[in-house]
Parts: structure tokens; sequence; C-alpha cells
């Protein structure tokens, strides 16, 4: 581990993968992705979640983008490894290398297209848990992956220290109020969808799983710190205008639609790995709209104006 600071709160952009021209990972401007959130402000990042396109990288890929954000950020951010692998033994393979890596903290998915029993999800999360003594946020997205963290799961596995957090990505913000009155304090809860975000924060999530940040850091980051000053207006304002956006994070193409507008951005490159191609058509047109818009509307660009 690299960071010392504290896990879990604020704002935490899931960093995108970046490729070369041959799909090939651009190394240098996947570390300049990361650097730059960073240096925007954000409070660490999710390297090699859904967004980084995990699934889609071999195994040697991963490490090396875990290796190049830890030499890159060097202890600013802390940073959390997406597990997200096929069987319980690649999984522990890759934690045990993610933390001789130096990352900071692992969230961990199901086993990927498995859909497995309730006992079946214990199992897996336990035997990757009891391989590493990094911290572990599990990822519920019952929409993504078929598969629901249940409050069940959740009271069997409270006895894994190391498991000390929930993303929780469920489209119903009841959730919130549901874990955090069953569980108490003991696992922090992040928001993980973008467009429940601040529901989940005025519900008591410590922190911010997001997806758009990586296009919009300075308002995503802004809107937090708002939020944790009281200054609910403001909040809701920057929230208001983020909307059309933040619904994007909730839909199958959420990977396209945030690479593209990180490149609109100039942020970033729209380049995807198949079975993912990028956006075309009407569905392409609208995403740029809506990032334009954006764009020409940012309230931190209002604010410096008025200043």
């Amino acid at each position: 581990m690299t960071f010392d600071g504290t896990l879990w709160k604020g704002v935490y952009p899931a960093a995108t993968t970046q490729f070369d021209n041959d799909l090939s990972v651009d190394w240098d401007a996947t570390q300049r992705v990361q650097v730059a959130l960073v240096d925007d402000g954000v409070d660490g990042l999710i390297l090699l979640g859904t967004c980084g396109e995990n699934n889609s990288l071999e195994p040697d890929e991963k490490r090396a983008i875990l290796k190049g954000a830890v030499e890159a950020v060097a202890g600013r951010a802390p940073l959390v490894a997406g597990v997200s692998e096929f069987t319980t033994a690649r999984a522990i393979d890759y934690v045990r290398d993610a933390e001789k890596l130096g990352v900071d903290a692992l969230m961990l998915l199901p086993a990927m297209v498995y859909v497995p029993s309730p006992a079946e999800l214990q199992a897996h999360f336990r035997a990757v848990a009891a391989a590493t003594s990094l911290p572990i946020m599990l990822y519920n997205n019952p929409p993504a992956y078929r598969v629901n963290v249940d409050f069940e799961t959740l009271d069997a596995l409270s006895d894994v220290k190391n498991i000390v957090a929930v993303k929780e990505s469920a489209p119903d913000p009841r959730r919130f109020t549901d874990m955090l009155n069953r569980f108490g304090d003991r696992y922090e809860v992040m928001a993980g969808l973008d467009d429940i975000a601040l529901e989940g924060l005025m519900l008591g999530a410590s922190g911010w799983v997001s997806g758009l940040t990586s296009a919009f850091p300075v308002e995503s980051v802004r809107l937090v710190a708002a939020f944790n000053e009281g200054n609910w207006q403001e909040a809701r304002d920057i929230y208001r205008w983020f909307m059309p956006l933040l619904h994007l994070d909730a839909e199958h193409d959420l990977v396209q639609s945030i690479k593209l507008a990180e490149q609109i951005m100039g942020r970033g490159s729209e380049r995807v790995r198949m079975p993912r191609l990028p956006l075309t058509g009407q569905r392409r047109a609208e995403v740029i709209k809506w990032v334009e818009e954006a764009a020409a509307t940012q309230p931190s660009k209002r604010t410096a104006k008025a200043a």
C-alpha cells in the first residue's frame, strides 16, 4: 500500500483504460488519464472496473496497468483495483498480484458469467478475501451482473474483517437506508450509480464511485464538496446540470458513452475493445449533443466568469 489516508470517502472515478489505434493498451495515455483526475481533486481511483474494460484485458495487461498507476499516482490518492474474473482461482491469483504491486484496496465482483447460489457467492467472496490483507469493497450491481449481494449475504460475511465496504449500484435508493439501518457502521456504503449519487449521499453513503467524473471531474468534486458543506442549493444545481449525462451511467453502453465524453472534453479517446464498438448513428449524435451542451454550461466556467 502506498496511501495512508482515508478510504471510501468522496469521489472515486472509475478510470478508463486508453487504447492506441491498433487497440493495444496505450500505457502513457492511461497514466495521463489517472494523473489528470488526481490533479483535478478526486479522492481516489477505481482501476479496472467496468469503465476500465477489465474483462477485455489480458491478465498481463491488467497487472501492467496496476503497476503503472501505482508509479504514476505515487501515493497521492488511494488506488482500488477491480476484481472481475471468471473463476475464484483466477481472482485469488489476481488479488495476490495486486497487493504485491502496491494498490491500496480492492473492489470485488461476483465471478463473471456464472450466476451463483447464495452459498456459492459467499464462498467466492470468502476465498478471495482470505487471499489478501487488502481492504475490500463488494460491488453490488444486479442489473449488470444478474447477481444481488443481498443483506443475508452481507450478514453471513460480517465476520470477514477485510470486507469493509459495499458499492451499491442497485437502482433503488431505499437500499442505502435499509443497509445502514441493518448494519450500522459495519460496512461503508458508496453510491455506485451516477444518477442516484446525490440521493445516496443524502441517505448516508460515504462517497461516490462515478463514471462521468472521468469527463467532468471538477463539477463532480464540487458536487460532493457542496453536499459536505451543507450547501444544498449548489449541490442540487450541479446535480440537475449533470443529470442528462449521469443517466448514461445506467445504460449498457456506458463505457462507450463515457469514453466519447472524455474525448469531447479532451481527456482521452473513445476507442474501446470488442465486443464493444464506438457509438454510431442516432445514439452517438445524442451523446455528443448532451456532452456539448454540458460543456457549454459548466458550473465551474460560470463560477470562474463571475469571479
